[in-house]
């Protein structure tokens, strides 16, 4: 079976592959990977420009949605939504006539347990193969991210700007936050200064520009510690140009370059390639239960929610809509919320009821957020190319009820029974906090949109360990000195002596 990769780095547009060892781009590029059937490893001669054809090479179509969409877009054919896909599998969630608030309609939760596998598969393939290669990048427009409330910071951000607009030959337009013109710690007349066509590069973005287009930045600079990673992965909620991390904060398992050294590093990056991790991330879908007409509290009470997810309702999509959904990089979090009682949770994986679980909360991690909030709940370290879901709980009433690690090819559904006695809160990357009554559930799928982090060049399998051993003194302890021949000649008298007194003791 072959498959056509996820787009990773920018929707859609195809980039070409020149070799094993470096990667060319268009400006706002994406990568199209094309992968063969039964594993089978591919020469160097069989990896050739996009815009070739490929004799004897058909491309069939997989049953990952997403590379539907990726046909049309190339094909320029109107495609036909069919959510249960070619081979009429259920999806993992309800359908519903009601798109959510933010995020896509057609999302992960509703792609069939084998468009899942696809996707999951293409994007675990694709990053292997970005972690051996450098990937060019023709750099016009960057964008810049630190953190406003700190003037330390705001600074720094004003001298990496003007140091950017001051490349005359490159004629880089540098986008900084729109909120940064009010700070007097960020001094725009000085960054203008010396040069007029200064100001017509300078341009400033919102969120609502992030969202909307995100392939006009070819990549992100951040200026701060892991907090502000996150924040740029919940400003870019579909496709997130690659983003190279300044160490500036208090930990540093995501900020990877030191900014005493910018002005070597970014021009390395942007002449010589970098090199790209990618990183994954999950889709959480708030799903809202629906009061059926005519329905009274106690009633509502008595509906199940095992019944309407795995049971004999599952195939009702009018008990739940979804109310808004969220591509996160760390974790989504159900907890008591301001309660204090502990919350009762339902855990669903595809098609089957986990467990009921009474507890302060329930954290959902990726890989990448292992070293966050699953840690101190005593959730196991996890390296980030591991296709993994980590599912922690935090105080859980019974002691039995140990840290679990799932492939990321299952769809969670974590839900409050409706006969619970309380309401729970969720929260996502630590935003977007949300009350969820009886009968409600969060869905949570592996993402179609990986988070792409910038690694330095010939380091990719040994920097998560060494972000370990610094930021947490893993196993760090005391070496044992070795033993001295004055040493060992004392144990053995010692031991001999021992024998001796025993054998005294037993004849005695």
């Amino acid at each position: 079976m072959s498959e056509k990769a996820l787009d990773a780095l920018a929707e859609r547009v195809s980039a070409r592959r020149e070799s094993l060892d470096e990667f060319s781009s268009d400006e706002q590029q994406a990568l199209e990977v094309i992968f063969e059937g039964q594993s089978t490893p591919r020469r160097k001669s069989s990896i050739v420009k996009t815009n070739m054809s490929r004799p004897g090479a058909k491309r069939n179509d997989t049953s990952c949605f997403i590379h539907s969409m990726l046909e049309e877009k190339e094909n320029g054919t109107k495609h036909e939504q069919s959510i249960e896909g070619e081979h009429q599998e259920r999806p993992a969630d309800k359908l519903t006539g009601t798109p959510p608030q933010h995020g896509d309609h057609m999302q992960s939760r509703l792609l069939t347990k084998k468009q899942l596998s696809d996707m999951a598969s293409g994007i675990r393939e694709l990053s292997k193969r970005l972690g051996r290669v450098k990937l060019m990048l023709k750099v016009k427009n960057i964008f810049v991210l630190t953190k406003l409330t700190d003037a330390t910071l705001c600074v720094k951000a004003a001298e990496l700007t003007k140091w950017l607009l001051d490349q005359k030959e490159a004629q880089y337009t540098v986008y900084v936050q729109d909120k940064l013109k009010d700070l007097k710690t960020f001094d725009i007349p000085w960054i203008l200064e010396g040069d007029e066509s200064k100001t017509s590069r300078l341009k400033y973005w919102d969120e609502e520009l992030c969202k909307k287009t995100p392939h006009k930045f070819d990549i992100v600079l951040a200026l701060g510690g892991d907090g502000t990673v996150l924040f740029a992965s919940l400003l870019f909620q579909r496709i997130v140009p690659p983003v190279l991390s300044f160490a500036m904060g208090s930990l540093g398992f995501l900020t990877k370059f030191d900014f005493a050294r910018y002005t070597s590093i970014l021009p390395r990056a942007f002449n010589d390639g970098i090199t790209v991790s990618l990183r994954l991330r999950f889709e959480g879908t708030i799903m809202r239960s629906i009061r059926r007409e005519g329905d009274s509290e106690e009633d509502h009470k008595q509906r199940r929610l095992d019944e309407e997810l795995v049971g004999a309702e599952a195939d009702d999509n009018h008990t739940h809509k979804p109310e808004a959904a969220y591509h996160i990089l760390n974790e989504i979090v159900l907890d008591r919320g301001p309660g204090g009682s502990m919350v009762a949770l339902d855990v669903y994986g595809d098609e089957e009821c986990f467990t009921t679980i009474a507890a302060d909360g329930l954290i959902v991690a990726t890989p990448t957020g292992s070293t966050a909030y699953n840690l101190a709940a005593g959730g196991s370290l996890c390296h980030p190319d591991n296709p993994v879901i980590l599912l922690t709980a935090i105080a859980a009433h019974t002691l039995n009820f140990r840290p679990i690690i799932l492939p990321d090819t299952m769809v969670l559904r974590i839900g409050v029974p409706y006969d619970a006695r309380s309401s729970a809160y969720t929260s996502f990357d630590g935003k977007y906090r949300t009350e969820l009554n009886p009968g409600d559930y969060v869905t949570i799928s592996a993402s179609r949109f990986p988070y792409p982090s910038v690694l330095p060049l010939n380091k990719r399998s040994e920097d998560w360990i060494e972000s370990i051993s610094r930021s947490l003194d893993w196993n760090s302890r005391a070496k044992q000195k070795p033993y001295t021949e004055e040493k060992k000649r004392e144990d053995g008298e010692e031991k001999v002596d021992g024998e001796e007194k025993q054998d005294g003791e037993n004849k005695s």
